[in-house]
C-alpha cells in the first residue's frame, strides 16, 4: 500500500516581539530606501485604483515624473487592487500555497506569502527541482538582488524548458522579482497543470489588471481583465468535447478502425523516409515521427538541429512536440487541442486528435 501523501508543516504561532534595538547609521539608511520604495508602489497602487474607480478619466498627475519609477513610455501591469480580494483569486492562492507546501515538506520549506515567498527565485528553484528530479546549477543563497535576478533567470529558462513554452511569456525575471502576482499566478498553474498536482485549482479565474505607461510625464491608465484559469477536465485540457470524446465513451468498439485509418496514413507518407509506425499509442510520443511527418506533408526540410532525433529525457521529448505544434501553426493548421505534455505522457486521445489534425487536410496528397 503507497505510503500517505506527506503533508506540509504549518507555521509555528509567531512569538512575541523583541524590543527594537537603536539602529546603527547604515541600518537607517536601509531603512529609508525601503520606505522610500514602498512609497513608490503604494502612489502607483493609488493611481491604479483611482482608475479603476474612475473609468474613462485619465487621472492627473501632480508629482514630478522623476518621482515615479516608470521611464517615458515605459509600461507596467499591476493587479487591481479589488480584484486580490475576489473569493476565487483568494481560493486559487491558497489551493497553490498548500500544494507547494506539500512539495516542498520534506524540505521543511513553508511558504505562507505566494509573493514575497517566491520572488527571489529560491523556493520556486527547490519547487523545480523536486517535480522534475534534476538538480539546477544555481547558487543556494543568494543575498543581493543581481544575484537574485541571475538565480531567477536560470530557474525561469529551466522552467520554460520543462513547460514546453514559447515567447512571449506570461511571466518574466522582472516581472516574478517584482512580485508580479498574475505572472507568478501563471507559471505555478502552468505548473501544477504539467505536473499533474493533486490539487483541484479553482476553474475561471480572472482577475481586472491595470496597465500604466508613462506618457509626457504622466501616468495613463487602462484596466483588461485577465485569465488565470479555464475549465478544464482530468487532463487538464480545455473541456470543449468532440467527436473522440464520443468515440472512447460511446463506441470503443469503433476505435480500432480509426486507428487503422490513421496508421496508414501516416505510413504512406513516413514510408518515403523508410520509416514505419506500428503503435500509435507509443511511437508518437517524443515528437520525432510527428515532426518528419509534418515536413514530408509540406515538402520542407527539417533541419535536424532543431529538435531532438533520438530524446532521452522528458524534456527533449516535450521540446520536440513543441516544435511540431510551432510548425502546425506556421503551415496554417488550427492549434491542436492538446498540450505537448500530454502527447509525452502517451494519452492516446490527444494524439489521436493531433494525427486526425493532419488526416483532415492532408488525406488527398500522394
Amino acid at each position: 500500500m503507497a505510503s500517505p501523501r506527506p503533508k506540509s508543516p504549518r507555521p509555528a504561532p509567531v512569538s512575541a516581539k523583541k524590543e527594537d534595538k537603536e539602529e546603527s547609521f547604515w541600518e537607517k539608511i536601509g531603512t529609508l530606501g525601503r520606505k522610500k520604495r514602498i512609497k513608490e508602489v503604494q502612489e502607483v497602487q493609488e493611481e491604479g485604483k483611482h482608475a479603476i474607480e474612475s473609468p474613462g478619466f485619465a487621472a492627473t498627475v501632480d508629482m514630478l515624473p522623476e518621482d515615479y519609477a516608470l521611464d517615458e513610455n515605459e509600461e507596467r501591469s499591476m493587479i487591481a487592487p479589488r480584484s486580490l480580494d475576489e473569493p476565487k483569486i483568494q481560493e486559487l492562492i491558497h489551493v497553490l500555497i498548500e500544494w507547494i507546501n506539500d512539495e516542498l515538506a520534506d524540505q521543511r520549506i513553508i511558504v505562507k506569502d505566494i509573493t514575497e515567498d517566491l520572488y527571489d527565485g529560491q523556493v520556486l528553484q527547490k519547487l523545480l527541482e523536486k517535480l522534475t528530479n534534476r538538480k539546477l546549477d544555481v547558487p543556494e543563497v543568494t543575498q543581493s538582488e543581481e544575484g537574485q535576478r541571475q538565480k531567477l533567470a536560470v530557474v525561469l529558462n529551466a522552467a520554460n524548458r520543462v513547460l514546453g513554452c514559447y515567447p512571449p511569456y506570461k511571466w518574466s525575471v522582472e516581472s516574478v522579482h517584482s512580485r508580479n502576482i498574475v505572472a507568478i499566478l501563471h507559471l505555478l498553474v502552468s505548473l501544477a497543470r504539467l505536473f499533474r498536482a493533486p490539487v483541484r485549482l479553482p476553474e475561471l479565474v480572472s482577475v481586472n489588471v491595470v496597465v500604466v505607461t508613462k506618457k509626457d510625464g504622466q501616468l495613463v491608465h487602462r484596466t483588461v481583465k485577465e485569465e488565470i484559469t479555464s475549465t478544464y477536465d482530468d487532463l487538464g485540457m480545455r473541456c470543449e468535447r468532440d467527436a473522440f470524446d464520443a468515440l472512447f465513451d460511446y463506441a470503443p468498439e469503433k476505435l480500432a478502425v480509426v486507428k487503422k485509418s490513421l496508421i496508414t496514413f501516416v505510413n504512406k507518407h513516413l514510408s518515403k523516409v523508410h520509416l514505419e509506425v506500428n503503435d500509435l499509442d507509443s511511437q508518437f510520443h517524443d515528437g520525432v515521427f510527428l515532426t518528419l511527418l509534418l515536413g514530408l506533408l509540406e515538402g520542407f526540410f527539417v533541419p535536424l538541429g532543431s529538435f531532438y532525433i533520438t530524446p532521452k529525457t522528458h524534456e527533449q521529448k516535450v521540446h520536440n512536440v513543441s516544435f511540431a505544434f510551432e510548425l502546425m501553426r506556421d503551415v496554417g493548421l488550427p492549434r491542436p487541442k492538446a498540450r505537448p505534455e500530454d502527447i509525452v505522457n502517451l494519452d492516446l486521445k490527444s494524439t489521436l486528435r493531433v494525427l486526425y489534425n493532419l488526416f483532415s487536410k492532408y488525406k488527398g496528397l500522394n
